[in-house]
């Protein structure tokens, strides 16, 4: 077979295969060449695509004469830094850096040394069938890991990436493609087709109790960001990033300007800013917390901003002080954002106004908090065993009505 499967062990005893291609082309003149070569694109179908550019190039007396940059086609991993240098024009940093990991770890492996020109709806479908049978590496060990990391997933088996991960690398190969179309590098791109109906993400939220029992335990130094945390409904990024002047305690309101995301300052998600109104729970934590460290309302002991890492251990320890767990997973700090829009849906908001006030985008964004808590539910469903009320006899204050227009 001129396509196949090779299969090897490494020295180090680990297994390792990919898509060969092994032929012999014989030449006019009855010579013959072998040509053994790994297909760029690590699938049957791309493989045997590969073989057909081979032959194609031997046909034609150009195989090994290609001139990189000039006669060859543009490939992905070229096209690569024009794609990062748009993004970098155009998007928030966080943003940037999710799609430099996306392109790294998913990516480039399959598509890096294809010609864009050859990226269609086939090779595609082949790299959506390959995400699929990939493992997540999100509890992946770092090579400096700790002991108690090292046990704490000895025994966790890595889960298949969700449909909402692959979407999200589907929707940054797609958009590297448009732009490739945009800037003259291909004719026409090829449509990523993204997987529809995908169920809704889980999410967990702190009960009224749970809540009001955290913030009565938490460490002093702690308890106005978990108030306006759990409150207010702020990002941990937003947290960090909130400043002074950015509060209006004698109104009650408080500015949400600028996001901070490993140590770069910009626009809150959704490059919108937005105002809340804050309950007198959270302006009278806020006024206790006033310090002299600097501009940001928490900060580290030399007044510069937090950082993701330094507010993990302190949530944990209020979590433990109060006793809350959960069966599988831990609170996290959006759990706490989740928390506050799930009370206000429990507590009767208007969904509009809960959009306003979390600065969602859209609404639908919004709806995951449309569902109500089983305690919730259970007594709007008891409404139907209270008391009939008294008929109204339209008939009645119609007559009554009339009389009085008269």
């Amino acid at each position: 077979m001129s396509v196949r499967l090779r299969k090897w062990t490494t020295k180090e005893g680990k297994s390792e295969e990919a898509w060969q291609v092994d032929f012999v082309y014989q030449h006019a003149d009855g010579q013959k060449q072998r040509v053994v070569k790994f297909s760029p694109v690590q699938t049957r179908r791309g493989a045997e695509a590969y073989e057909r550019d081979l032959r194609n190039a031997l046909l034609n007396g150009i195989f090994g004469k290609e001139k990189p940059g000039e006669d060859s086609p543009l490939t992905f991993e070229q096209f690569t830094p024009r794609f990062l240098t748009y993004s970098e024009n155009n998007n928030k940093h966080s943003s940037v850096d999710s799609k430099r990991q996306i392109l790294r770890d998913h990516i480039l492996p399959f598509f890096g040394k294809m010609a864009l020109e050859r990226i269609g709806s086939a090779e595609t479908e082949d790299f959506k069938a390959l995400m699929r049978k990939k493992k997540s590496a999100a509890h992946k060990l770092k090579e400096s890991s700790s002991k108690r990391a090292i046990q704490k997933r000895l025994n966790r088996a890595p889960k298949p990436l969700s449909l909402k991960t692959i979407n999200n690398v589907l929707a940054v190969l797609q958009t590297l493609l448009a732009l490739a179309e945009e800037q003259g590098a291909i004719r026409q791109a090829t449509r990523v087709k993204l997987f529809r109906k995908l169920p809704k993400p889980p999410f967990d939220f702190l009960s009224f109790e749970e809540a009001e029992h955290l913030l009565a335990v938490a460490e002093p130094e702690w308890r106005a960001v978990l108030f306006v945390a759990i409150k207010a409904g702020l990002r941990q990024g937003e947290l960090i990033g909130l400043q002074w002047n950015d509060l209006d305690l004698p109104r009650s309101m408080l500015h949400v300007r600028r996001s901070i995301w490993r140590g770069v300052e910009g626009l809150p998600k959704g490059g919108r800013e937005r105002s809340v109104e804050l309950p007198a729970s959270v302006v009278d934590a806020l006024k206790a917390h006033r310090h002299l460290r600097g501009r940001f309302v928490f900060c580290q002991e030399d007044g510069q901003p937090l950082t993701k890492g330094k507010m993990s251990a302190p949530l944990l320890r209020a979590l433990r002080a109060a006793g809350i767990t959960r069966a599988v997973g831990q609170i996290g700090w959006h759990d706490l954002r989740h928390t506050y829009g799930s009370h206000l849906a429990m507590r009767g908001v208007p969904l509009k106004v809960i959009q306003e006030l979390m600065g969602h985008a859209t609404i639908e964004m919004t709806m995951r908090y449309a569902h109500l808590s089983p305690d919730a539910r259970r007594d709007a469903v008891n409404v139907l065993d209270r008391p009939i009320a008294l008929a109204c006899d339209i008939r009645a204050t119609q007559a009554v009505a009339l009389d009085n227009h008269l």
